[in-house]
């Protein structure tokens, strides 16, 4: 592995082109757009709520550790970030350190994912199902989008990660960064989802 590889050619600093800056415009659109669909579903709840059919279903608690490990990931996410983004020789300590963290992150992903479809199955093990009531029928569309959502997120950090490990350096800083931007995102979506299940559904 060449000590010449650069991960980062543009400095440390804001979107160096109009593809850099239209990529950023584009991420946070679709974040807005994200949101909005979501304040849909919540609006949606809110109605719903109010009619006599409506009830109350108890969370799975395997909830609890999903949201410490969604977090986790924000975290580790920043830090391979900071690590990879900031450096410049892909084998560099400080290079390699970030590919760990970012490993970390998948790691972390695919372990809420599983928590996910457990937290499903114990709700199935109580005998609710998705047209069982209105709250299990919200608890299972809020979180399986949350979760195509987190797949889309996973399939990007995979395809970053793969470009790491094998010293490629053609893909954008902005691409990164965007990623990590998404990543916390759906961390603040999942927490605002979790609190908002604790307390309607």
């Amino acid at each position: 592995m060449s000590t010449a590889s650069i991960i980062n050619p543009h400095p440390a600093s804001l979107p160096s082109s109009s593809a850099d800056r239209a990529s950023r415009s584009g991420i946070w659109l679709g974040l807005f757009t994200i949101t909005m669909s979501f304040a849909a579903f919540t609006s949606a709840l809110f109605v719903r709520e109010g009619t006599s059919d409506w009830g109350h279903i108890v969370l799975p608690s395997v909830l609890y550790f999903n949201t410490f490990l969604l977090l986790c990931s924000s975290g580790t996410i920043e830090i391979a970030r900071r690590s990879l983004v900031g450096g410049r020789v892909i084998d560099s300590p400080k290079s390699r350190k970030g590919t760990i963290w970012l490993l970390f992150t998948l790691v972390l992903a695919l372990a809420f994912c599983l928590g996910q479809y457990m937290a499903w199955q114990q709700l199935r093990a109580q005998g609710f199902y998705l047209a069982t009531n209105p709250n299990s029928s919200f608890f299972y569309v809020l979180t399986f989008m949350h979760v195509l959502h987190l797949l889309a997120g996973i399939a990007v950090l995979a395809y970053l990660t793969g470009r790491v490990l094998a010293s490629h350096t053609t893909f954008r800083r902005s691409l990164f960064e965007n990623t990590a931007i998404y990543w916390h995102f759906l961390g603040i979506l999942w927490v605002y989802l979790f609190v908002l299940c604790r307390m309607k559904l």
